[in-house]
């Protein structure tokens, strides 16, 4: 059924956007309360009521998104969560509700699984989320865990991708490239600790990087920020795949280009370290590193006072004409075409 063909297209060639837009092109919508299908962050349906409800889902599979060899599960079960609340945030929105399926393998324990239920109670505890369903089954391939989230807005309240305009501001929320320096340590680690047991990993002066990667936090606090602010950005989406992709994905449903210059691109120091310990330079882990789930938005020029004074907004760049393309201006001025090279579940992105 599988066999090699001649005519046979190989999903790696693709890549996971691609494979998204094939497998999801002609898809009608047959039901009156669904507003907006596949193309976002999440999907936007309308039932009675004035709120719109969002509904977005997530898969984290063993061996293609974590390791056990070095995260725990309590930190893996608050992560798997707060990956999906930021789906939500994306939206402009506050999730509500969550439903979480497992497949499991007979390598867990009971107790193994009672733990990563500790992180995602903990999780859904610290932004009052309701837990209210899912399904489990076995595995013979390790642990498979899949998190469904519900949200709530306004109906002009929620943001999607297609909304930037030529001259709005691209704003960030955070330091990006982080959470891909602690993967860099950690999978450097495992690899010692493969050849050499007893050597034990030293992480002393890196706790914020392994946070960032093992435990990071959905950015539902930007989402009440905006508005209090009274603003509602022209595009949004979270910063899951690295930079440079995210805001491909804007510039291709807004069909504008961008300029987002290097020098305002905000890297912590320590991640600066560790890009030269690996001898990358830190602008790549920015624009490919992915798992920094801060938000990347665009606002009207206007909007700019009200954000200026506040530490969590960083105006990286602004939205220009589609014929200009994806830029990013280095700081010795020049103009370098952005490419997607972030995160892709059906490529090695190690």
């Amino acid at each position: 059924m599988f066999e090699k063909r001649a005519n046979r297209t190989e999903i790696s060639d693709l890549g996971e956007f691609k494979l998204i837009d094939l497998i999801t092109e002609g898809i009608e919508i047959q039901q009156e309360t669904t507003q907006y299908g596949v193309g976002d962050d999440a999907a936007v349906l309308q039932f009675n009521g004035n709120e719109q409800v969002l509904v977005s889902t997530d898969l984290l599979v063993e061996g293609v998104h974590f390791h056990l060899d070095y995260v725990p599960l309590r930190h893996l079960g608050y992560k798997a969560v707060m990956v999906n609340l930021s789906d939500i945030a994306a939206m402009n929105a506050q999730p509500t509700q969550i439903t979480v399926s497992l497949a499991i393998s007979n390598r867990f324990s009971f107790e193994a699984i009672q733990e990563l239920y500790e992180g995602i109670k903990l999780a859904c505890k610290k932004h009052k989320i309701d837990l209210i369903g899912g399904d489990t089954t076995s595995s013979t391939s390790g642990l498979i865990i899949s998190i469904t989230v519900l949200g709530k807005a306004l109906p002009e309240k929620i943001v999607k991708r297609n909304g930037a305009r030529e001259n709005d501001l691209i704003v960030t929320t955070g330091d990006l490239g982080s959470a891909y320096a602690g993967l860099l340590l950690l999978e450097r680690e495992r690899k010692v600790f493969e050849k050499t047991p007893e050597v034990q990993p030293d992480f002393s002066g890196f706790e914020y990087l392994l946070e960032r990667q093992l435990k990071p936090e959905a950015r539902l606090d930007i989402v009440s920020k905006l508005h209090d602010l009274n603003i509602i950005p022209t595009s949004m989406i979270d910063i899951s795949d690295g930079l440079g992709s995210e805001i491909l994905h804007i510039c291709h449903q807004s069909k504008v280009g961008c300029h987002i210059y290097e020098s305002k691109i905000p890297i912590d120091i320590v991640t600066n370290q560790v890009a030269e310990d690996f001898r990358i330079h830190p602008i790549t882990f920015a624009l490919n590193g992915g798992e920094d789930y801060q938000l990347l938005f665009t606002i009207n020029p206007t909007d700019y006072d009200k954000i200026k004074d506040d530490d969590s907004f960083i105006v990286i760049g602004h939205i220009m004409d589609e014929a200009t393309g994806a830029q990013l201006i280095t700081t010795a001025d020049t103009a370098i075409p952005i490419t997607a090279q972030g995160w892709d579940g059906f490529r090695n992105n190690q």
